[in-house]
């Protein structure tokens, strides 16, 4: 069985979460991941969503956003 991200970060960082609590929080990571693929993988004119194309822009923006935001660039 695989371990997410976010098992290990809360194991480390000895938090405790309700299932519950857990779940709104997947919940809201994959609607925030949906909404950015829509945003940026969606052709003007068109239903069509490029979900490949969407997440690669917005895995790219949130890194460049990340450079300037550290001085880096």
């Amino acid at each position: 069985m695989a371990i997410s991200g976010l098992e290990m970060s809360q194991n480390s960082a000895r938090i405790t979460w309700k299932e519950e609590e857990l779940q709104a929080l997947l919940r809201n990571i994959m609607q925030d991941i949906h909404e950015k693929c829509v945003e940026h993988g969606t052709t003007p004119g068109s239903n069509y969503v490029d979900y490949v194309k969407g997440a690669n822009i917005a895995g790219f923006k949130k890194v460049a956003d990340a450079m300037v935001a550290y001085g880096v660039v």
